[in-house]
């Protein structure tokens, strides 16, 4: 099976069409993620003997890029479902299979979401600052807030973490599943944001909500870590977020190569002759050119095992934040090209220019990818 033959041009236009009205609206994309629990989107990752597609990681990736060029905010929700199968493709490949049965709820068309984020919290995946209660039979309360919980209206599975203190000398993060309807799990009413507005990211509080033994699924250490579950967390996050924002890129060249086409200069001669046009265009093309490779090459690696050592969290985030930051002046770009009209709302152009905004938000941040980068070429600052 290829990515075409899930992503059909058919269904590719049913989504962008109703991309507009969905940002307009503030509305979640139901008949959007119908359309894709349909064709078997939710399954990529899980293998063909088990009812899903049985893509590999690239594959995945191709996916996203894809669906992000017809609608952005689907794909960049959709992508958290796509996380967690990821990681449990990424863990089955290397010989565990704890996971496994997120992939054959996949199948079964359960929609699984993120609730990771959390204010203040700049360790992200190292510690918490939800409190997870033992209450002594391997069960854990769950009390704290989490933002940015795309697929709110949706989701039936819910992965959380937070902190256990009740070994002060040994904190531990303590990861699960909550289903739906988990007592003491609110879901606020409170997206209204400059662009994504149809991943319906709303805050999540959790307020003495008990996960069972069998719904935990880790416990890791507090603090940086080698954790392969954590790991693969932080890879699938990275790779298939930094796939939505070449796909919105990608995007942004067509609309234009479009605009330019359609253009007329003073003089009377198309706009795609025009030597200015024609330079900005070429541009933006050469810098999605320079993404396409090293997207690819770190999906293959995730995929094929390749060893990066110490140098795997600089390289993801890395990516993610050149896949954002091109995403964002590719589309700026576009937005030249196509001059006046992309100013006026309602245009794909000015949706994608608030949709591509969004990249900066997600983990790794600006910030946190150069201290990455420089601990790897410089070593850590020391004191004095």
């Amino acid at each position: 099976m290829n990515v075409s033959d899930v992503l059909t041009p058919a269904l590719l236009e049913r989504l962008r069409s109703r991309a507009a009205g969905y940002d307009r609206d503030n509305r979640f994309f139901a008949e959007d993620l119908e359309d894709l629990r349909s064709a078997g989107y939710l399954a990529l990752f899980t293998p063909a003997d088990a009812g899903g597609a049985g893509f590999t990681i690239p594959q995945v990736v191709r996916s996203q890029r894809l669906l992000a060029t017809a609608a952005p905010a689907t794909a960049l929700a959709i992508n958290m479902h796509q996380v967690w199968c990821g990681v449990a493709h990424l863990l089955a490949l290397r010989g565990d299979h704890s996971l496994d049965f997120i992939l054959d709820d996949a199948a079964g068309g359960e929609l699984y979401a993120f609730g990771i984020s959390e204010p203040g919290n700049s360790a992200v995946l190292f510690d918490s600052n939800t409190t997870a209660q033992p209450l002594g039979n391997g069960s854990y309360a769950f009390t704290g807030t989490k933002i940015f919980t795309s697929l709110s209206p949706a989701w039936t599975r819910l992965g959380i973490f937070g902190r256990d203190d009740s070994a002060p000398e040994e904190p531990r993060l303590i990861f699960g599943f909550a289903p739906r309807g988990t007592a003491g799990i609110t879901v606020s009413d409170d997206w209204n944001t400059m662009g994504m507005r149809a991943s319906q990211s709303c805050t999540t509080v959790l307020d003495h909500a008990v996960l069972e033994a069998g719904q935990l699924v880790r416990s890791t250490p507090v603090g940086p870590h080698g954790d392969a579950f954590v790991f693969g967390i932080f890879a699938l996050f990275e790779t298939l977020l930094s796939a939505v924002y070449t796909g919105i890129g990608d995007r942004a060249v067509e609309l234009a190569v479009e605009a330019a086409q359609q253009r007329t200069t003073a003089a009377g001669s198309g706009g795609a002759q025009d030597p200015h046009t024609r330079w900005k265009v070429a541009d933006a093309a050469i810098r999605m050119d320079g993404i396409h490779p090293q997207l690819e090459a770190m999906a293959r690696d995730l995929e094929e095992g390749a060893d990066h050592g110490n140098l795997w969290f600089p390289r993801l985030s890395s990516l993610k934040y050149r896949a954002t930051e091109t995403a964002r002046s590719v589309v700026e770009t576009a937005v030249r090209v196509a001059g006046g009209r992309s100013y006026s709302r309602g245009a794909e152009l000015e949706r994608l220019y608030r949709d591509v905004l969004a990249g900066m938000f997600h983990p790794s941040s600006e910030d946190s990818v150069h201290a990455s980068v420089a601990n790897a070429w410089l070593g850590p600052v020391t004191d004095g």
